[in-house]
């Protein structure tokens, strides 16, 4: 399966949610974001944001469990 489609069966709520999600990310790491085709990213930003994602998740995850 390739990862450009893997998102295409996604419920649209959930897409949205993960968009408003990586957005939030994005701008607690001071990196710029625009809706649609974000290629021009260096992978230190994308990286970055990918990483602030998986934080905030762990964070969450471990809140929930006490």
């Amino acid at each position: 399966m390739s990862r450009s489609g893997s998102s295409k069966g996604m419920v649209p709520e959930a897409r949205e949610a993960l968009d408003r999600f990586k957005m939030e990310a994005a701008s607690e790491v001071g990196v710029n974001l625009k809706q649609g085709y974000n290629g021009d990213l260096t992978s230190r930003e994308a990286g970055s944001v990918g990483g602030q994602m998986v934080k905030k998740m762990i964070k969450s995850y471990e809140e929930n469990m006490r």
